[in-house]
This record gives structure tokens, C-alpha cells and sequence, in this order.
């Protein structure tokens, strides 16, 4: 074991949202001497190959629908030549290079020491640090926090690394011609729909008949067929078993069963998007007696206290909600729970009523309770659904066919009707969720939706007026 080099308040392992939420909370407000170690680049998951470049992707692929629906309002567009990727795609990575700078800039600002390299715990107050050079160091500190996210998962098929990840997505310098993605979450539906619009042909491969299944079965149905609709190949009850290499260029050839028996597909490109797994791998846990739970997750409680006192966890590798604003708030509650004195002394993070977003084609916004959840919380007879499906007056001047549908569900407990589940599908849903989010974590009831007086036109006056 290398000496100790150096000694902190604060160890902070990860460089992600909610580590460096924490990191720069513990000392730029609290003055706790703190280090913030990252084997990566500075940002995490959400910087680097999530939120932030997937948003960028989805504003291109939404001004190439602008273009697709402009003709309707009676402009006329000759596309003289294709969409440029490549161009694209080297824009995005130095917005995200400029990022990764403001990160550090940040952790500096905050006198936060930061050190890239990879840590791993040694005991509950010490960690080594093995540098990029190879060198190492190691450093004793009062309070460690485990923030090292996950990482996407690659099934265990032959051929299966032939693929790639949500992570190979933003490396990819070509837009494939025709691609295959495998999945049912978020991650599949967003780059599916991205996909389809910015020109590959699009294959979406599900277990079930429908995506997103841990959503509302209103959000489920009207999306899948939404999907379908837009012209993305849906394979549904379907099942892979190889992928091979082909001759000719990046093509490779995907086995799979559906209802209709065993096929194959030739792609130039096949992304898994089957689940993410907690990035656990060599970080020491049971050297320092930290638990984990079945799927390797940092077993932490609503306080963020892991298994060991002075070891704290918090964000994707805890795997309780996996999004960078749930780790950014717990993080900064926990920075003030441990160095903020005693009026923070019960500071955590309240991990109900968070709303989620999917920026899909349209957009897909959710808090609260699905109508099956809420049923079997309360009972049938003690709730009622307002919904609404809808047309946005966007999309009136178009043909039928070419019109996106918007969708709200209103779910309403007890007598008083208190609003315990928001699902809304169609353009501007994330917007609008933001400000109802607030409404229902204030506990809002229908008939506090109804007080409000509409703003007309608008989409979202539909869930104010709700019948």
C-alpha cells in the first residue's frame, strides 16, 4: 500500500452530476477540505453520453420534422443535400469539451482539489488512487461518498460486441443507413426516434407488445402506435440470438424471433439498449464492508448512508431513480447534512413525485402514480381518471395521417380529488411537466387545476379544463 500522500474532510469518488453536486456544496459553501477524484471525463454519464448530447441529437432530429411539416404551412424547401452528420457530431463533441472545462473551472472555483484517476477504497477512510501515469496515491479522509454512476449493459449473445451502447451512440461518425436498437426504456425509444427523423431506416426490437412499460399504459399504447405510425419498424414479442459479421463495410447480420418465427436483419449499425449496471467494478466495497443488493447496487438509505457510517452513496449506483437532477439534489442535500451544521441535520432528498421525462416524437412527461399503481394503493373506487386525447393546433393544417397526437391523464385520489399521478404525450411535454411538477408536490387538487384560469391556445390549457 502506497503511504498516505494526503488527508481530506470529504472524498468524494465519482465526478458525475451528483458527485460533484456534493463535492462543490461540501466545500464552496461548508469550507470541508474535499477531493473529487474521476477516471473519466468531468461530467459523468449526463454530460458526456447522455442528457446534454442526447438533447442536442433531439433538436436536430425536431427542426428535420420542422422541415418535413413546414410544406403544410405553405413553405417549400428543395433539400439540396443531406443531412450532414459528420459536421453535426463534431459541433456536438466540442460543446461537450467546452462543458467538461466548466466542470473542472467550477470544482476550482469551489476549492475543490481534483484528481483525475481511479480510486478504489482500501478501507471505510481510506482510498487509492492510481493515476494516469501509473503512480499512485493514497488518501485518509473523515467521510467518503461513492458516486461512480453505471454503465450500459451488452447481453450475452454471440457477436453481441458487435454492437454498441448508448455510448457508442455520440461516437458514431456516420448516420447509419439502416439500424437496429434493442430495447424498451428510455434510452431506446429516445435514440429510435432521433434515428428515424435525422434519415436511418429505424428497427426497434421489444420483448412485449409495447415500450416504455414502466409507464402509464396511456403513455405506453399511445406511443408505440405513435411510432408505428411515423414509419419506425417495430418488432414486437421478439427475441435476439447472434449477431455476425458481414464482408461488405460496418454491415453485420442480426438472428431473431418474433410472432412470425425466426428472421434476420443486415445492419450497419445495432445499438443495445437493454439496461444499465452499476460501475461497482474495482471500487473496493469489500474491503470497507460496504453493501450491495441483488443487482450490485450500493444499498444506501433515504439519508444516503450506505451500510458503513462515514460512507455515503448516491445516484445511478444506488439505482434508486436514475436521473442527473435526482443526483444533483441529493447530493447537495447530503453536502449540507454533513458539513452544514445543525439545522441541516436531517436534510435529504424527498424521493416522491419526481417528474420524468422521455424526449421522444413527441415528447412523453410523467410524476406521480400510473392508474394501475394508484388503483392498487387506494382502490378502484377511490380514485377517478380525467383524460384527454387531442390534436395540437399545430398540426391542423396537415393531412390526417400526418398529424401527432397529444394525450394528458389526470389521476385523482379520495374526496377531495388530490391530483396523485400527471401523464401527458405530445409536443412541449417537458416544459409543461416542469411547471405542474411543482403543483403536485405542493399536493394540488383537481379542483386547484380547474381555479387556474387557461391560457388559450395552448395544449396544456386542456389539463386545467379537464371534464
Amino acid at each position: 500500500m502506497a503511504p498516505i500522500s494526503r488527508e481530506c474532510d470529504f472524498l468524494v469518488i465519482g465526478g458525475g452530476s451528483g458527485g460533484i453536486a456534493c463535492a462543490r456544496r461540501a466545500s464552496g459553501q461548508w469550507g470541508a477540505k474535499t477531493i473529487a477524484v474521476e477516471s473519466n471525463r468531468l461530467g459523468g454519464t449526463c454530460v458526456n453520453v447522455g442528457c446534454v448530447p442526447k438533447k442536442v441529437t433531439w433538436n436536430a432530429a425536431a427542426i428535420a420534422e420542422t422541415l418535413h411539416e413546414a410544406a403544410a404551412y405553405g413553405f417549400n424547401f428543395k433539400e439540396t443535400a443531406p443531412f450532414d452528420w459528420t459536421t453535426f457530431k463534431h459541433k456536438r463533441d466540442a460543446y461537450v469539451q467546452r462543458l467538461n472545462g466548466i466542470y473542472e473551472k467550477n470544482l476550482k472555483n469551489d476549492n475543490v482539489e481534483y484528481i483525475h484517476g481511479h480510486a478504489h477504497l482500501l478501507s471505510k477512510s481510506e482510498a487509492e488512487i492510481v493515476l494516469g501515469d501509473g503512480t499512485k496515491e493514497t488518501v485518509r479522509a473523515k467521510k467518503i461518498l461513492l458516486a461512480t454512476g453505471g454503465h450500459p449493459n451488452i447481453p450475452p449473445y454471440p457477436g453481441a460486441e458487435l454492437g454498441i451502447t448508448s455510448d457508442g451512440f455520440f461516437e458514431l461518425e456516420k448516420l447509419p443507413k439502416r439500424v437496429a436498437l434493442v430495447g424498451a426504456g428510455y434510452i431506446a425509444v429516445e435514440m429510435a426516434g432521433m434515428l428515424h427523423h435525422l434519415g436511418s431506416e429505424t428497427h426497434l426490437f421489444i420483448r412485449h407488445p409495447t415500450f416504455l412499460r414502466n409507464f402509464d399504459p396511456m403513455i405506453q399504447e399511445k406511443i408505440t402506435s405513435e411510432y408505428g405510425r411515423q414509419g419506425i419498424i417495430i418488432h414486437k414479442n421478439s427475441s435476439q440470438s447472434k449477431l455476425e459479421k458481414l464482408p461488405e463495410g460496418d454491415w453485420k447480420r442480426l438472428h431473431y424471433k418474433d410472432d412470425k418465427g425466426e428472421k434476420t436483419l443486415d445492419v450497419d449499425c445495432l445499438l443495445w439498449a437493454i439496461g444499465r449496471s452499476p460501475e461497482v467494478e474495482d471500487l473496493g466495497l469489500d474491503r470497507a464492508g460496504v453493501g450491495v443488493d441483488k443487482k450490485g447496487h450500493i444499498i444506501a438509505d433515504e439519508y444516503q448512508n450506505t451500510t458503513v457510517d462515514g460512507i455515503y452513496s448516491l445516484g445511478d449506483v444506488c439505482g434508486k431513480i436514475e436521473l442527473t437532477p435526482v443526483a444533483i439534489a441529493a447530493g447537495r442535500a447530503l453536502g449540507n447534512r454533513l458539513f452544514g451544521g445543525p439545522r441541516f441535520k436531517n436534510s435529504k432528498l424527498d424521493y416522491t413525485n419526481i417528474p420524468s421525462v422521455v424526449f421522444a416524437h413527441p415528447e412523453v412527461g410523467s410524476i406521480g402514480m400510473t392508474e394501475p399503481e394508484a388503483k392498487e394503493k387506494f382502490g378502484e373506487d377511490k380514485i377517478k381518471v380525467y383524460k384527454t386525447s387531442f390534436t395540437d393546433m399545430y398540426y391542423l393544417l396537415m393531412d390526417p395521417e400526418e398529424r401527432v397526437p397529444t394525450s394528458y391523464k389526470l389521476i385523482c385520489q379520495g374526496p377531495d380529488e388530490k391530483v396523485v399521478g400527471l401523464h401527458i404525450l405530445g409536443p412541449g411535454s417537458s416544459e409543461i411537466l416542469q411547471g405542474f411538477g411543482v403543483a403536485l408536490k405542493m399536493g394540488a387538487t383537481k379542483s386547484d387545476f380547474d381555479s387556474c384560469v387557461a391560457i388559450h391556445p395552448t395544449s396544456a390549457e386542456e389539463l386545467v379544463t379537464l371534464k
